[in-house]
């Protein structure tokens, strides 16, 4: 039952393994990182389902790679969901003034959603939370490309010499 919610070998192990998913993409590092930074900055929308299609879009304005931006739309699961809406929702509603107007007023998010109109959603939660998401989309696919060009680029060069140190064994 454990590992249902938790992964076996920690969240060390899920990192590991998506650095080294990554760093063996056969594409350039700036390819990798604009792929991996189009899918954060994806799922930090709140349009889930659209996800993938988003980060492909932007991965193909950034000239990105789509495997490295669907890897990064992993960013967006069930445990960080709930911290990224909170977070979006309050930086738009602080962008767009709402907070002042709102004055401790809580939103009954249940009846909003209960007749499942786009238009009696979109004001009070939708729109926060998309104009909300840009800030941390962009600081974090900014970081992300940074470290990950870094990371991919000296993660293929070690992996180029070992390959050519193994060659020259062999020969």
């Amino acid at each position: 039952m454990r590992g249902l919610i938790w992964p076996r070998g920690g969240l060390a192990r899920v990192f590991r393994y998506f650095k080294i998913r990554i760093v063996r993409l056969t594409a350039s590092p700036h390819a990798i990182a604009a792929g991996v930074a189009a899918g954060i900055m994806a799922s930090w929308t709140p349009f889930i389902g659209f996800h993938f299609l988003l980060a492909f879009a932007i991965a193909f304005l950034l000239a990105g790679n789509m495997v490295a931006a669907a890897l990064g739309t992993a960013f967006g699961n069930p445990l960080t969901f709930p911290f990224i809406w909170a977070a979006t929702w309050e930086i738009g509603n602080r962008i767009l003034g709402e907070t002042a107007r709102r004055g401790g007023r809580h939103l009954d998010l249940a009846r909003l959603l209960e007749h499942a109109d786009l238009k009696q959603v979109w004001d009070p939660v939708l729109k926060p939370m998309l104009i909300g998401s840009i800030p941390p989309a962009l600081l974090s696919g900014l970081a992300i490309y940074l470290l990950l060009f870094l990371v991919v680029r000296n993660g293929q060069a070690r992996r180029r010499r070992q390959l050519a140190a193994g060659r020259s064994k062999s020969a």
